[in-house]
């Protein structure tokens, strides 16, 4: 089968080549899928180059990139029923400890790392569940409903942020986001209440303007980046959610100013998110779907040979949605 590659830390138009190698037949818990799209997450590019903390080498002889994807299953391991044979799926945590993910023609994977796809869901948009969008779901959920609640969204128009906009908002919720300034629209047509500039130097007055009780979430993208002033708008007990901190990966707290609101502070990992909460955000994320509440946005879809091209969009400021490769 033809996939993308790569055997060392590097450049993606360096490291990333095409690569003919054997299908691997599914153990008695697995199946094979045959991949239609390959989800594409900034996760993906900097483990390729070689940013994730802790690594200094590949964890594999040969890495095959990306954990997002979807398909149709074309074989079952011995434990598995045929009947699985046809239906279509989304693939998550596809190269999350293993070596072998979605940027190939085909994947053999553990059944439980697939879910099966509502009906009307097309398979770009299930290319887009597994990361952004149980990041998305855990983030506006992982406390439980969010009706007549008060949320701010990091980065609205992120492909994190804008399904977490719309899952805030078929939820209940009066939605606060933040993002660039071109963003401004698109982000309010997305459901968004009220959108502010994240580089305004008045943003703390503007939110707590418009939620001048303090919001009960917060879904953040740059903890490092924003620590210094979320606290001045969360209310007391109020959760900082928290998925991301790439530009600040090792910030000074200022402790005290958060223990005396008794804010709580709710770090999440979506490739290890505990077997009940990973069912609830995919329960909520299939419900608004269907309720077609939920629209992803797709930025751009490449051909699986452009991967490189792939990878590096999505780290490109002002990106608009998911990347998706084409198998």
């Amino acid at each position: 089968m033809k996939v993308i590659a790569y055997e060392e830390f590097g450049l993606a138009t360096e490291v990333l080549q095409v690569r003919e190698i054997e299908l691997q037949k599914p153990q008695p818990r697995e199946v094979i899928v045959k991949l239609i799209y390959s989800g594409v997450n900034p996760s993906d590019a900097k483990a390729r180059a070689g940013n994730r903390p802790g690594f200094v080498r590949p964890e594999y002889k040969l890495i095959i990139p990306h954990s997002d994807g979807s398909g149709v299953i074309e074989d079952v391991g011995s434990e598995l029923d045929k009947s699985l044979i046809g239906k279509r799926v989304w693939v998550r945590n596809g190269q999350w400890k293993r070596p072998y993910g979605t940027a190939a023609e085909y994947i053999t994977i553990p059944m439980k790392n697939l879910v099966e796809m509502p009906s009307e869901m097309t398979f770009q948009d299930g290319a887009t569940m597994g990361i952004p969008g149980l990041t998305a779901a855990h983030g506006i959920f992982g406390s439980g409903e969010v009706i007549e609640k008060t949320l701010l969204i990091s980065g609205g128009g992120g492909a994190v942020g804008h399904l977490a906009v719309q899952l805030a908002k078929w939820g209940g919720a009066k939605v606060i986001a933040t993002g660039s300034k071109n963003s401004s629209q698109s982000i309010l047509n997305l459901g968004a209440d009220y959108f502010f500039d994240y580089s305004s130097d008045k943003l703390v007055s503007q939110i707590n303007e418009v939620a001048p009780e303090g919001v009960d979430r917060v879904i953040e993208v740059e903890f490092g980046l924003n620590l210094n002033w979320l606290h001045q708008v969360l209310k007391p007990s109020g959760t900082l959610a928290v998925y991301g901190s790439a530009k600040e990966m090792n910030p000074i707290m200022p402790f005290g100013l958060y223990l005396f609101k008794a804010i709580k502070i709710d770090i999440f990992l979506i490739y290890i998110l505990p077997p009940k909460e990973r069912e609830l955000a995919i329960n909520y994320l299939h419900s608004a779907y269907d309720q077609k509440a939920l629209v992803p946005k797709i930025d751009s879809i490449y051909r699986l040979e452009d991967c490189d091209q792939a990878q590096d969009r999505t780290l490109t400021k002002g990106r608009r949605g998911a990347v998706l490769l084409k198998i």
